[in-house]
């Protein structure tokens, strides 16, 4: 009975999973064993192609411009991952309290950017950022100070910091949601005996919050490496990857190596590249967290 039961349930198991295997397979696995096919084959579009085996990838690993583009989205991840998630675990810690009245107006607002398009918000800090029309250089000249003027799209040596601005703005109302979710799933007697204890808000912080939240850093961190390094939309709309190729990121150049260049063999061996690296920053962070949680 035991048995026949037990059997009945794997079986509804597998047969519950097996749709969404079946979509993931075909949306995800099939189009990565495809890019790897392709990698292998110098292949400029039609019928014709190459087989030249790992060369895309050792002419890959000598491309100065991939490892710029490489850099710049490193950029991305450490600007992303000390503001956008110290900003939103700030912001959670406020709103999760009772300081703060309409606490949920303010939760709304600081998401609704996340539901706008990357393209609508990409056009939206190209406005701010113009240099004779912007808003955050007329704000600085009516303030007097304009010495911090500045061409924040056109300056090589900011250019990057200024878009993080925009994609740690829009991103982060979801780490907000994510953050209060792990708040709201620590039992409040813990709280309850630390103020009994004399704890203050700062110390019950750092001694309780941030400990038993250390699972859901985690998951953060991961998410932010990860939309980081396919960041695509923000770049394109707000700088083309100029001046030059100082705000270039690897998905960009991908893109422009394929439809513009035309080397898709190659575009695609930069595709596999992209999963590679992020999978070795994603499995770094996941261990210097580790080492810094024991």
């Amino acid at each position: 009975m035991n048995g026949n039961a037990f059997k009945l349930k794997k079986g509804t198991l597998v047969g519950l999973l097996f749709p969404g295997t079946l979509v993931y397979a075909f949306f995800v696995l099939v189009p990565l064993l495809v890019a790897l096919r392709y990698s292998l084959y110098n292949w400029s579009g039609g019928p014709r192609m190459t087989f030249i085996g790992l060369a895309n990838y050792l002419t890959l690993m000598r491309d100065a411009d991939f490892w710029n583009a490489f850099k710049n989205n490193v950029v991305l991840i450490v600007m992303c991952v000390v503001f956008q998630l110290g900003l939103s675990f700030i912001l959670a810690l406020v709103l999760s309290s009772n300081l703060v009245r309409f606490a949920n107006a303010f939760r709304m607002a600081i998401f609704l950017p996340v539901v706008v398009s990357p393209v609508v918000v990409g056009i939206l800090w190209q406005l701010i950022y113009s240099n004779d029309h912007g808003i955050l250089n007329w704000a600085l000249r009516a303030l007097g100070m304009g010495a911090l003027v500045r061409p924040w799209l056109d300056d090589p040596s900011i250019v990057m910091y200024s878009v993080s601005v925009a994609i740690v703005w829009q991103y982060l109302g979801i780490y907000l949601m994510i953050f209060m979710a792990g708040m709201q799933g620590i039992p409040a007697d813990v709280y309850e005996s630390a103020l009994m204890d004399g704890a203050s808000g700062v110390r019950k912080t750092f001694s309780i919050t941030i400990p038993l939240m250390s699972d859901t850093f985690k998951v953060a961190v991961m998410l932010s490496i990860a939309g980081n390094m396919k960041i695509f939309d923000h770049i394109y709309v707000m700088t083309g990857g100029g001046p030059g190729k100082s705000s270039m990121v690897m998905a960009m150049y991908a893109y422009n190596s394929s439809f513009r260049m035309f080397r898709f063999g190659y575009a695609n061996a930069m595709s596999i590249g992209m999963l590679i690296l992020s999978l070795a920053i994603i499995l770094l962070s996941r261990r210097l967290m580790a080492s810094d949680s024991r």
